[in-house]
């Protein structure tokens, strides 16, 4: 499923025309980007949390050349998906 058929799907569900459904989603994509953005975590009670990690620095390899390269440090978006969606899948 990509944003448009998630939009439609959304809109056919509460019954909403599509372009609120698309203001929708898009508030809820900007507001978790905004959450993580800030360093906090948004926790969906039985959907999931959305945290950001750190990723510590460390050396790679140029597949090519086999040339060492410094990675450097970063912070990463994650997901935990909750019970319910984990049962949900299986």
């Amino acid at each position: 499923m990509n944003k448009s058929e998630l939009i439609q799907a959304v809109a056919d569900s509460a019954d909403i025309s599509k372009t609120t459904a698309t203001k929708a989603v898009d508030a809820m994509i900007d507001s978790v980007k905004d959450a993580l953005a800030e360093g906090d975590s948004v926790t969906l009670i039985g959907f999931g949390t959305f945290a950001v990690r750190e990723r510590a620095a460390r050396v790679g390899r140029n597949p090519r050349t086999g040339e060492r390269l410094d990675i450097s440090a970063a912070n990463v978006p994650v997901f935990k998906p909750g019970k319910a969606l984990k049962d949900a899948v299986n």
